[in-house]
This record gives structure tokens, sequence and C-alpha cells, in this order.
């Protein structure tokens, strides 16, 4: 069904077109046709103009065998005609000046004699007109009169063409934008889609209706109208759409939420119209809207009903909400800011439900990259198990992505299959940026990054609630001068307040060891990252996890919530703010603290590591843990 709309819209636009291109050159050979016809009819008899002595004329006149067949004289002319022509040439007398004289100088010059006759005949010349045809003239006459003639109508047959253009234009304004994937299209389907079993359920009940609606009429089930798709970007939403169409085998129409907004008010709406029904035309159909929140946002006082992007929300509401129950069309859609859509969107009865596309875990993301390395050269002893542990947190098109850049760098490498080697080096430039080997640091800077870098390990290492450490390397990788990796050994969904102060306390480390190294006052610009990430995670705990001293079990309002106590563009009062501001700091210093009395406990495992990264630069897993072994934890550290 999907197929046969389809043909038949193209089919008929494709013979317009051909038929008024018809009808253009048609029209521009009739005219072309015309001019030439013109042209010969007016110039059928071209003549070339030559001037003669007189005496020419007359001895052609007197000779029996010359051209002349008669001369009549007819006031200042001479007609002249030819033996070989039926019509006579006018020929003129006149003398150099132009001027014409009487009949009666040729008898003048005949009375001449000597070198007065040879006078006369050269200063009054005869102009004889030879009827001559002259091909190249020709040409050009045709050319000066059907070169404007063909302008013209170019001219004509665009500015009528601008105008269908135009006219069409206005009248698809209204028209859905919506792609159709249909019976034509390559099938996607739940199989093709690795991890996420649990939206895999809820969705099946979907699939199971388009294919078998009766089942559920009969048990007097009303499927429901709308599914909302909601996760993370790259979580695979509009992958998980299509495989719920590809499963049902009916016609998907996918559309992103921004397609519907135009600068004319009520194309939106117009739109929206259109899309449902199509839809409803070839149903049992999908309509899939891809990042809905850009035209469903939340609704206020603010408003009003002559709002471009409100008009499209409430025809939203109303197709939705006015579909039969046996339409057979079930839209789906797309967001990552569930909280921004409006609350009439979420009633039951339009989308009523909700579905959550969630960050794989590690055994999704394993069979993810099994998906991304099939049909890829890779060596047997790569290990995918190893790339999913290092991943987490990474979303389908995260793995996507690292797959794409393992395979350019084996290639740019000159490898035949893919290497472990290849994998870490994609994951590494992923997560952080690729190694800037041109970027050349002197023996103080390598010291300093060295000593950084093994702060960040030594207190990471040390403190029980950190997570192992992976690798540490001074070697300059995207806007880092070095870099040192912590990998959790398993997938977690919370984070004890115990384990957010030893991420704090390792991201001081190594600040707090360029202070113990090279003195409180050489403290560098190599920190500002971390310093960063501290006050980002320390403001975090405060405001939305309630994990303050003073603010235990509180929480605040942000920006993002939309949600405002007071005005001016505050979300808490001045006091709330400063109680904020001194919990904020009073983590941050205690990390600080933490760190140093960590690293002056083990100052001698801290400058070994720093050693050895500057001999090697890079350091695994396995050539780390001998070097940090030794470590211990003082007993003055505060574990919470």
């Amino acid at each position: 069904m999907a197929d046969k709309i389809k043909n038949s819209t193209s089919g008929k636009k494709v013979n317009n077109n051909a038929s008024n291109v018809s009808r253009s050159f048609l029209f521009t050979f009739v005219l072309i046709g015309l001019g030439v016809f013109l042209l010969f009819s007016f110039n059928s008899n071209p003549v070339k103009k030559t001037d003669v002595p007189i005496s020419d004329v007359i001895a052609r006149a007197n000779d029996p065998e010359g051209d002349i067949a008669k001369i009549t004289v007819t006031g200042n002319n001479l007609d002249i005609t030819l033996k070989d022509k039926d019509q006579p040439t006018e020929t003129s007398i006149k003398d150099g000046s132009g001027t014409l004289y009487d009949q009666g100088l040729v008898n003048y010059c005949e009375k001449l004699s000597g070198e007065e006759l040879t006078k006369c005949q050269e200063n009054y010349p005869v102009i004889e007109y030879k009827e001559e045809v002259n091909v190249w003239g020709i040409i050009l006459d045709v050319a000066l009169t059907v070169l404007p003639i063909i302008a013209i109508v170019i001219f004509f047959s665009w500015m009528m063409k601008q105008a269908n253009m135009a006219n069409s234009q206005s009248m698809s304004f209204g028209k859905s934008r919506a792609r159709l994937y249909g019976p034509d299209k390559k099938k996607v389907t739940f199989k093709d889609v690795a991890g996420n079993e649990a939206a895999k359920q809820d969705l099946t009940e979907i699939v199971d209706f388009l294919k078998s609606p009766k089942k559920y009429e009969k048990l007097g089930a009303k499927i429901p109208r709308g599914v909302l798709l909601a996760g993370d970007p790259g979580t695979g939403k509009t992958l998980m759409a299509r495989a719920v169409a590809g499963e049902a085998n009916v016609p998907f129409f996918s559309i992103s939420g921004s397609e519907f907004a135009e600068m004319f008010v009520g194309v939106g709406a117009s739109r929206v119209r259109d899309l449902f029904n199509k839809a409803k035309k070839n149903a049992p159909s999908i309509i899939f809207i891809d990042e809905i929140d850009a035209v469903a946002h939340k609704r206020d006082a603010r408003g009003g009903a002559g709002r471009e992007d409100e008009q499209t929300l409430n025809q939203i509401l109303v197709e939705m909400d006015g579909f039969d129950n046996d339409s057979g069309v079930i839209v789906m859609a797309a967001t990552n800011r569930v909280d921004m859509l409006d609350k009439a969107l979420l009633r039951p009865g339009r989308f009523d439900r909700h579905v959550n596309v969630t960050l794989p875990e590690r055994k999704d993301r394993l069979e993810i990259l099994k998906v991304h390395f099939k049909g890829k050269p890779v060596e047997e002893n790569v290990d995918l198990e190893s790339l999913a542990k290092k991943t987490a947190g990474s979303s389908g098109a995260d793995l996507a992505n690292i797959a794409n850049e393992a395979a350019i760098t084996a290639a740019r490498e000159g490898h035949k299959a893919i290497s472990n080697k290849d994998l870490t080096e994609a994951f590494e430039r992923v997560a952080i940026g690729p190694e800037r080997k041109s970027k050349v640091m002197n023996e103080k800077e390598r010291k300093i990054t060295a000593y950084h870098e093994a702060g960040h390990a030594v207190v990471g290492h040390v403190l029980p609630d950190s997570d192992p450490v992976h690798k540490v390397t001074i070697i300059p990788r995207g806007q880092t001068g070095g870099v040192t990796w912590f990998l959790p050994p398993e997938d977690r969904s919370y984070k004890s307040i115990y384990e957010l102060k030893d991420i704090l306390a390792r991201a001081m480390g190594g600040r707090i060891a360029e202070k113990l190294i090279f003195g409180k006052d050489a403290v560098t610009t190599g920190a500002s990252s971390d310093l960063r990430n501290v006050a980002e995670l320390a403001k975090s705990m405060i405001v939305e996890e309630g994990m303050g001293e003073g603010t235990r079990n509180q929480v605040f309002p942000s920006e993002a919530t939309g949600y405002y106590t007071i005005t001016a563009g505050k979300p808490y009062s001045e006091k709330t703010s400063e109680t904020i501001d001194a919990e904020i700091k009073k983590l941050s210093d205690e990390a600080a603290k933490r760190a140093e009395e960590v690293l002056k406990a083990n100052k001698a495992v801290l400058d070994k590591l720093a050693e050895e990264l500057l001999a090697h630069e890079t350091l695994e897993e396995a050539e780390l843990e001998p070097i940090l072994k030794p470590a211990k934890l003082p007993t003055i550290v505060k574990l919470h």
C-alpha cells in the first residue's frame, strides 16, 4: 500500500513535468519556423551592389555577345535588363560626390574622345545591382531574427516555471514532510537491536496488536494510542521504533519535531493534520516523531493561542485524542527531555505508555559491540569483553563510534585485521581525544606531569572506595597533558557518599602532588580541569543529592527543573546560596586534606611511580600493581 501511494504520486508529478516541457519545446519550434518563413519571404532576392565604369556598360550594350539585353532610361536611372534575367536591375548614374545626372550624360560622354572621354568615364561611373545569393548574409539574417525569438521564449518559459514552482510550494507548505519506510526499505527487527531487553518486552505488545488487533478487541482491551521512548542521546530510540515497524511489517512514517515548525503561522498544525491523514489511509501504521520536545514543550500563561508552536501542539493533542479505536495508527515519539513535555501530552489516552531506553549494561554493551564488529576483520585474540568493561556509561552510538574508529586506526596503521591495540587506541581517542604527538614538553613540564598523574594514581589506589587504577600516561591526549584512568570492577546504579568523597580526593591528588614536590607556591594550570570537576561534583552532591553536613536530606531547585521560589532569576534565597557555597567549600577542603595525608604517607611510592612514568610514559594495570602495592592508607585519613 505504501508503494502504491508513493509511486502514483511521483508518477503524476513526472507526467506533468514532461507535458509542460513538451509544450514549451513545441511553442519554441513554431516561433522559430515562423521567423524563418518571414525572413525568406522578405529577402527572397538579395542583390549585390558593384561600381562599374559607364564605358563598360555602353560596350556591353553594343556588344552582340554582351550580357545586357536592353537599357531603359527613366529619369536619372538606367534600367538594365540582362539577357539571363527576366527582370531589369536598377542602375543609377552619379559622379564622385554622389550627384545624379540625367540620361543626357550618356550622349554627352559618347560625343567626347581621347582624354576627355576617359575623364568622363572615370568621373561618372554607373552603379550596377546584380542579383546574387549571399549564403553567409542569409545565415546572419536568420540568426538575428531567430535568436531574439528564442531568448524571449526561454525567458517566458522560465517565468512560467517559476510561477508554477511558487504555486506548488505554496500549496505544499501545509503538507507533511514525513519519510515513509515501507516494504521497499531495509527492514529492521528486534534482532538488529542489541540490549535493552526490558524496552523490547514493553514494545512486543505493540507489535502483537498491529499483527493481531482482533485478539485484544475481543477482550475489550484498548491498545495504547501513544508510546513515548525516553532515554539519553544515542541509546537507540529511533532504531527501537523502526524495529517495532519492522516486526509488525507496517508502514512507518518518520518525522522530526522541528520539521513541523515554519515561519508562517498555522503551517505546523496543517502538517500535523496531513501526517495523521496519511497514516490513517495506510493503517495499520506507525507515526514516529523524533525529538518531540521541539514542538511539545510545556505551555504557560506567557504563551497564547496565537503562538505557532502551541498551535502545533494543540493539533497533535486533538489528533491523538480523536483516534478511532479501530484506526490502527500508533504514535511513537522519542525524547531525552521528558521533563520539558506538556502534561496534556503525557496523560492516559495520548502517550499512555512510557518506555525507558536506558544506557546499556556490560552484557548489553558486549552484544552491541558484537553487532558493530560483525563483518569487520578482527584478530582472533581481540577482547571485546574487556572493551565492554571499560566503556561503562557509553551509549550504543558511542560504541558504534569506537568500532568505526578501531577500523580507521587499523587501516591507518596498515593492519589487515583489527587488533587489541587498535581497540585501545579507538577507546581512548573517543573517551578523551587523540594523542598529541606533535606537542613536545620540556623536562620540567614532563616531571610536573609525571608527579601530577602519579598523585591521582596513588590517592585513588589507597582510598578504599575508589575504583582501581587502570592506566596512567603522561602522553598529551586531547586537551590534557596526561591521563589517569580509574575503571569500576562492575556497573553500578548508585554511588554512595563514600565513593563520591574518594572521587573528590583522587581528583585533588594531582594538585596536591605538585604542591608537595615543587612547593605550595609552585602550582600550575595543569589542575584546572580537576578543580572544575571537583566543584561540579561537590555542587551536585549538595544541591541534588542532599549530601551536605548542614543540608543533609535537603535538595534545592535548579534552573533545569523550571521551578523557581525566588524572583530575579534565582532558584533559592541568598541565605540558602551562602549555605550551599559553604558546604561545597567544606567538601573541597576535605578532599584536598585527605589527598595530602595519603601522599605524605606514601612519598616513596609517589616518587617511584613518577620515575617510571618519566622512563616509560605509559603504564598499564599490570605494570602499576607492583609499584602501588606498598602504598598504605594512613590512620589519620578520615574515611567519611
